[in-house]
């Protein structure tokens, strides 16, 4: 495996007569149509299967092992190396293998709103459906910015090409190369679109910080007042659901910069899961699934083509892709102020940690930077039940660079801008996964709010003894004893052996940050 990477050899590719550059929506949705790729909804979208790989491959992502970047990758098992000469060998055998395809489709877009920063993508597509993905997900170029776009990056993806392992160098028949030298990020042998989608977002977990603005994995908006909040947490905790709040305007649902001028949102749009979406609910959601609009691995009924969002057969990581500008309320453009409120986000399934609780600098990077959650079923390969896990800032599997360069930027960021940070438990009261219930969402939303009012900032508290977090003891809408977990468990003991436990882990997790100042960890975790 010798090959030699050829950077005009993607160009070559680009001026066949095969290739559709930039098609609108209207002409992907009838191409995605007459291929078969998907079908059309009762509300105009277009719902599509994506086969056997039904959320991201995380062992099979890889960064091509570069000069300029080997010593500043935070390599393991979430960055994992990979030779040039694998990269090169399958970078050609890809080109080769979509000259041959009767179409491929191109897009020509942005990642992040702030035209300072701003870094132009190309999309380059074996699918027509997931080049609608790209064109909603990504911000658009005008006219004027399409005459003059230059890709600064390449997302080449042919998902019906499967790699040998034994010959290519890989893990599986799936791969998720990016190669930061030559500006490319290589994807086959998967149909899942949101490997694109987070590709993008590595990348720019790179080039921010190395322009000194922090890179978050987050969901943002903006209320009347101008005050902004920010929503950490991973898939499934709520990040979507709660930043599309209809007494705020949404920023962003996913993935954000934080510079010297303020956030702004690193896409164009949303990628919201729908397991159990209704409008009661999630209005905002529900109704800016339209035309336009991708379903991924969502049940409809076929007849009607009305689609089930109960309906978990496929995969519970069911996910609606659609334009940000089919929400209602949104910043346009996605660019604002600097952060009041900063909101951490987990699912634990011990059914221990309180729904809500304000934290304190050293308690925020402590919190920051164990990122504990559930992994929830569906959004990986191979989780079919939430388990117990620490990903590093809320998005370890995102982040190529060590996450203690991320956690001193959240630390300078608070300290600048005295931003209040609270962490927010959507996930199991009164039990443990199994025995208690998921936190209602009316509940949570009554608490956030009276975070983002700064009514939590005079109320009295109560501290936790395991885990040393200070409890609110009254808000409004929600019942006092749900405020404290301990009083909503059955058998108090249980409660405590289950909470010590998961100090226990907590404590053992933090263990890898060798680098973190004693008094974050002594003041942030859990009381030993």
């Amino acid at each position: 495996m010798n090959s030699v990477y050829v950077p005009n050899e993607l160009s070559q590719l680009l001026e066949e007569n095969n290739v559709h550059i930039q098609l609108s929506v209207p002409q992907l949705v009838e191409k995605v149509l007459s291929r078969n790729e998907g079908k059309l909804t009762s509300t105009g979208a277009i719902s599509v299967s994506t086969g056997k790989y039904t959320g991201r491959s995380p062992q099979d992502k890889f960064i091509v092992m570069e000069e300029s970047i080997k010593d500043k990758i935070d390599w393991g098992q979430l960055n994992q190396p990979i030779s040039e000469d694998v990269f090169n060998n399958l970078y050609h055998k890809v080109l080769d293998y979509l000259k041959e395809k009767e179409e491929i489709f191109v897009f020509k877009g942005f990642a992040g709103a702030d035209k300072k920063t701003q870094l132009p993508i190309q999309v380059v597509n074996e699918f027509a459906w997931h080049n609608l993905f790209a064109h909603q997900l990504f911000i658009r170029p005008n006219a004027e910015e399409l005459l003059t776009h230059k890709a600064g990056f390449n997302v080449i993806s042919a998902p019906n090409f499967k790699a040998n392992p034994a010959v290519d160098g890989t893990k599986s028949e799936t791969f998720i190369i990016i190669s930061f030298e030559k500006r490319t990020i290589l994807i086959g042998g998967t149909e899942y679109a949101g490997e694109m989608k987070k590709s993008i977002f590595s990348i720019m977990n790179y080039l921010l910080p190395e322009n000194n603005i922090f890179s978050m994995h987050c969901s943002s908006n903006i209320g009347v007042e101008g005050d902004v909040a920010l929503f950490f947490g991973l898939s499934g905790t709520g990040k979507t659901t709660l930043s599309a709040d209809p007494k705020r305007r949404l920023i962003g649902d996913d993935e954000h910069g934080w510079s010297s001028n303020g956030v702004f949102n690193i896409e164009g749009g949303c990628y919201a899961k729908t397991i159990n979406l209704s409008r009661e609910k999630e209005p905002q959601i529900f109704d800016a699934i339209r035309f336009g609009s991708v379903l991924e691995n969502v049940v409809l009924n076929p007849e009607t083509r009305i689609a089930d969002y109960d309906d978990a057969t496929l995969t519970e990581n069911t996910r609606a892709a659609y334009p940000i500008e089919a929400i209602d309320n949104i910043v346009k453009p996605s660019i604002a102020g600097h952060p009041n409120t900063i909101v951490f986000l987990t699912a634990d399934a011990f059914g221990v940690l309180p729904p809500i609780s304000k934290l304190t600098k050293e308690q925020a990077m402590y919190h920051f930077l164990s990122g504990y959650t559930s992994k929830l079923a569906g959004t990986e390969r191979g989780v079919t039940s939430p388990e117990a896990t620490f990903s590093t800032c809320f998005g370890a599997p995102f982040l190529p660079l060590p996450a203690t360069r991320y956690a001193e930027m959240l630390g300078e960021k608070i300290l600048e801008h005295n931003a209040n940070v609270f962490l927010v438990n959507t996930g199991w009261t009164g039990g443990e996964y199994g025995v208690g219930s998921r936190m209602k969402l009316s509940y949570t939303r009554a608490m956030i709010q009276a975070a983002l009012e700064g009514e939590l900032n005079l109320v009295e508290t109560v501290r936790d003894d395991i885990f040393g977090l200070n409890i609110p003891l009254h808000i409004a809408g929600v019942p006092d004893e749900v405020l404290q977990p301990s009083k909503t468990w059955v058998d108090p003991q249980t409660y405590e052996m289950k909470a010590k436990e998961l100090a226990g882990k907590f404590r053992e997790n933090f263990k890898k940050f060798t680098k973190v100042s004693a008094e974050i960890e002594s003041k942030g975790g859990p009381i030993a």
